[in-house]
């Protein structure tokens, strides 16, 4: 990335979800530059061989594993064919999730409350809840066989920010946060430390039908005093701090990246 070759993840073994774009796939970038063995876990293959490629790209490596982590089912094999690569799981890293765009693919999904239909309440829930849920129960018996581990789940400032619409959405957020402070209190004694990145505004495929309000520049200012979104590798550069040992303090927290849309 930056011209030489680095080690902040030297050797250590991490299991992305949502590999296939966005913030996933930009940390499986990351990550591996950073000496990590990377393996990426997503429900849409086409889009991990396209991460594949651009890791190769660069002279990176990685391994993929299709999954819809969204089911314990599903969940519960992409883990074990990730885990089998390397036989451990130093770093895990939950970055599979829906936002906006998904509204495009089920109607209804990102509404308020009362437009809401039960079926797609659920549905986000599993996606962006209880996806976290199962990769934790299943990769935190295997840290603390071989003595810890760095978990970071992916939030966002619409856990503590209130909208019109997104209700599933938002509350999703907020239990990503607070499963993360919980999973902190129970395992930090046992070298397992937890952690939340809340991205702002990010520039991925997630917000790509909305990214024309920053061409607004009073709703740009809004949006962020940066006047733009941040970027799914700026993002990464969070969650790689915290996968890494130079965060050996940080249990239980949240990192903001939102360009300083929640500073005001």
């Amino acid at each position: 990335m930056i011209g030489e070759t680095m080690s902040r993840l030297e050797g250590k073994v991490a299991i992305i979800t949502g590999a296939g774009a966005g913030i996933g796939r930009a940390s499986m970038e990351r990550f591996a530059e950073e000496g990590a063995l990377v393996v990426g876990i997503g429900r849409t293959y086409e889009k991990l061989e396209q991460t594949k490629a651009q890791l190769q790209d660069k002279g990176l490596k990685c391994h993929i594993v299709g999954g819809d982590v969204s089911t314990w089912e599903g969940a519960s094999e992409a883990f074990d064919a990730a885990f089998k690569v390397h036989g451990r799981v130093d770093v895990l890293l939950n970055s599979a999730g829906v936002g906006y765009s998904w509204a495009k693919v089920s109607a209804g999904s990102m509404a308020n409350v009362v437009d809401t239909p039960v079926d797609k309440w659920r549905e986000v829930m599993a996606i962006n809840l209880d996806s976290i849920f199962y990769m934790c129960k299943l990769a935190i018996p295997k840290m603390l066989a071989t003595g810890g581990g760095s978990i970071i789940n992916i939030s966002s400032i619409l856990a503590v920010k209130g909208l019109a619409d997104g209700h599933t959405y938002c509350a999703t957020k907020a239990g990503v946060e607070n499963l993360t402070r919980s999973l902190c209190m129970a395992w930090a004694a046992q070298g397992i430390r937890a952690n939340c990145v809340a991205p702002g505004w990010t520039a991925t495929d997630m917000i790509q039908d909305v990214m024309h309000m920053f061409d607004d520049p009073q709703v740009a200012k809004s949006l962020s005093p940066m006047l733009r979104p941040g970027t799914a590798l700026e993002i990464a550069n969070g969650c790689l701090y915290l996968a890494s040992d130079e965060a050996s303090y940080c249990n239980g927290s949240v990192l903001t990246i939102d360009g300083g849309n929640t500073a005001g």
